[in-house]
């Protein structure tokens, strides 16, 4: 049983909602003409009927007997905001021309984190589609959109979505985002979708009122948790399942990203989140093509991405923090709230070489334990960055690396994300060092939600900040300033830093020994000089060789390294002119010895610098 209202031709739709607690269940239409139609129940608690309702139809339900009309908890659209009417779709009136996309494997994925509303002035799905050319140009494959289930007002993260099903209005609903699925795909882009199936937000959300779909064993930091494992939740499960698979096969949406798993609690036998891999796995086999999921947790548990042959979730990858917190304090020696865990130059040789930083050690920050040891994965199950949507917006001022740290630091901020191991992620507008702050903001309706967001997030910066004013997240200008200035791209550093970019993906996608990487851990090694903070990362496939150093000292680091025999040919240099760099001080070749005794040889490395040598 589909839930929702589904368009099934000849004017005909049929209406289901999961709701086994109501004694009656009614289908108000609203438009093109009023009337009030009974539904019938299951013996799953799905109430349904099948009307005359053409696409554009406008419809509530009402439930006991009530005169309150509400939205449908599965609405696919809701073109007036989220406290109107729901609409049917007929999915089938789209012409799709991608025909031909086989959809791009995990470990060759490049991915641009963007926000609808910011990334362009318009702030719309169609807004986007003349970047895409740009994005391409950059080495970008693929684009990850945060959340646009249907939210209230026009202005919101995405994450205090309450129509799981719903594409926002404001963004262009349900045609623009297939619009735009379908030009990523003509471009060679992949697209990943973020979702959310921890919580809903506050305003809007009907499912509170059907009494099923959320539990007070467990809190979150949004309130009470969904009921993945309590009496009745299989209704539960059905729903988001459901919604996983409606985002693959209607919209062709690629990957979905998971928003904060660690807050779904689930101890049934069959975790959710298995269910909805298992989900996943079936739809690929349907379909010929495989769809991803990828997990956001801070958990450090490698059992969300093993195998569920031996134990674990099956979901296909997930963002690692710890790489970004380790990066991000090395770089800024930033050491409040959770990055007093962070900071150690030794833990970045650690989450190059096992993923993460904790892996069953102390944490100061949490007081205890953490993590646990995941090199039994694939690299490629690992998704780094050095900015992101919470690192940047989750700071007071949200104030980018390019405010913080130096157009040097800059490139070896770039030189660690894109030369690792594991699939790299951009944050939109890092890779020309966009210097607009990317900030929290919202459109609620209801004062007292207002004032409510607004002590929450002064309290949510209070480890981090002593003194300041927290913009105010309700305000236009608030999200006004975090758009994108697109022109800077094209001047100064800016333009280098950008090309900068470009040429790093180049190697990553051209060079074998870096694309082969992500698929074995036996494929490369990494080593550091903890006193001269110097990280030195050697991959290798077949004939192909890669040796990256990378130095994080604020002074010319000289060193000694053994090399394998081959011609060494340096292929990037961050300290060249070229780049903005002062000049770059080590030599363009460097023969060795074919034979049994492999010379030293001798590096001299400017500051916080990336070179990167190749063998072939």
């Amino acid at each position: 049983m589909q839930l929702g209202s589904w368009y099934l031709g000849n004017n005909r739709s049929t209406f289901t909602i999961w709701a086994p607690l109501m004694q009656q269940v009614a289908l108000h239409i609203v438009a093109p003409e009023d009337k009030l139609i009974p539904m019938r129940q299951d013996k799953q608690g799905c109430w349904s009927v099948t009307v005359d309702a053409a696409p554009g139809t406008r419809y509530f339900y009402q439930y006991n007997e009530e005169t309150a009309d509400r939205p449908d908890p599965a609405s696919q659209l809701q073109s007036q905001g989220v406290h109107q009417t729901s609409e049917v779709v007929d999915h089938n009136a789209f012409s799709w021309a991608d025909d031909s996309w086989n959809s791009i494997p995990l470990e060759q994925m490049v991915i641009y984190e963007l926000h609808v509303g910011t990334f362009t002035s318009e702030g719309t799905f169609e807004a986007i589609i003349p970047r895409l050319s740009e994005l391409k140009e950059l080495g970008v494959n693929a684009i990850e959109i945060m959340p646009i289930a249907q939210f209230p007002g026009e202005r919101n993260w995405g994450y205090d979505g309450v129509f799981p099903y719903a594409v926002q209005n404001s963004y262009g609903g349900v045609n623009g985002l297939k619009q735009l699925v379908d030009a990523c795909h003509q471009a060679g882009i992949a697209v990943v979708l973020d979702v959310v199936y921890n919580h809903l937000g506050p305003e809007g959300n009907y499912l509170w009122g059907l009494g099923t779909y959320f539990t007070e064993k467990y809190k979150t930091p949004w309130g009470s948790a969904i009921n993945y494992d309590d009496a009745y939740s299989d209704g539960v499960r059905l729903y988001f399942v459901q919604n996983a698979l409606y985002w693959m096969r209607y919209f062709h949406i690629d990957a979905l990203r998971l928003d904060a798993v660690h807050a779904i609690y689930d101890f049934g036998a069959m975790h959710i989140l298995q269910e909805l891999a298992d989900a996943t796995t079936q739809l690929s086999q349907e379909q010929g093509r495989k769809f991803y999921l990828i997990a956001e947790s801070d958990l450090n548990d490698p059992r969300i991405i093993r195998s569920s042959i031996v134990g674990g979730y099956g979901i296909d990858a997930q963002w690692s923090d710890d790489f970004h917190h380790v990066l991000h304090t090395v770089l800024t020696d930033e050491n409040r709230g959770y990055y007093e865990d962070f900071g150690e130059f030794s833990q970045l040789e650690k989450v190059y070489r096992d993923s993460y930083a904790y892996t069953w050690d102390y944490s100061h920050f949490r007081k205890r334990y953490h993590g646990s040891n995941p090199t039994d994965c694939l690299p490629n199950q690992f998704v780094v960055f050095s900015q992101n949507h919470d690192q940047v917006g989750n700071r007071m001022l949200g104030d980018r690396l390019s405010t913080l740290i130096s157009f040097e630091a800059q490139k070896l901020a770039a030189a660690a994300v894109i030369l690792s191991p594991y699939v790299p992620m951009l944050f939109m507008g890092e890779e020309y060092g966009e210097t607009n702050p990317f900030l929290y903001f919202v459109s609620h309706s209801d004062p007292s939600l207002i004032e409510g967001v607004r002590e929450g997030r002064k309290k949510e910066f209070a480890d981090f900040y002593a003194l300041g004013e927290t913009p105010d997240p309700q305000s236009v200008e608030t999200f006004e300033r975090s758009k994108l200035q697109w022109h800077k791209r094209h001047e100064g550093k800016h333009k280098t830093l950008w090309s900068f970019y470009q040429a790093l993906l180049k190697l990553r996608k051209e060079v074998p020994a870096l694309l082969e990487a992500c698929l074995d851990r036996n494929n490369f090694e990494v080593s550091s000089q903890l006193e001269e903070k110097l990280i030195k990362l050697r991959y290798w496939y077949k004939n192909s060789q890669v040796l990256c150093l990378l130095n994080f000292n604020r002074d010319i680091v000289q060193i000694t390294i053994t090399l394998p025999p081959g011609t060494w040919k340096k292929s990037l240099d961050s300290a060249d002119t070229r780049w903005g760099g002062t000049g770059s001080i080590l030599p363009e070749m460097i023969p060795t010895e074919r034979d049994s005794t492999v010379p030293q040889q001798q590096f001299i490395i400017c500051p916080q610098s990336v070179v990167v040598y190749i063998s072939e």
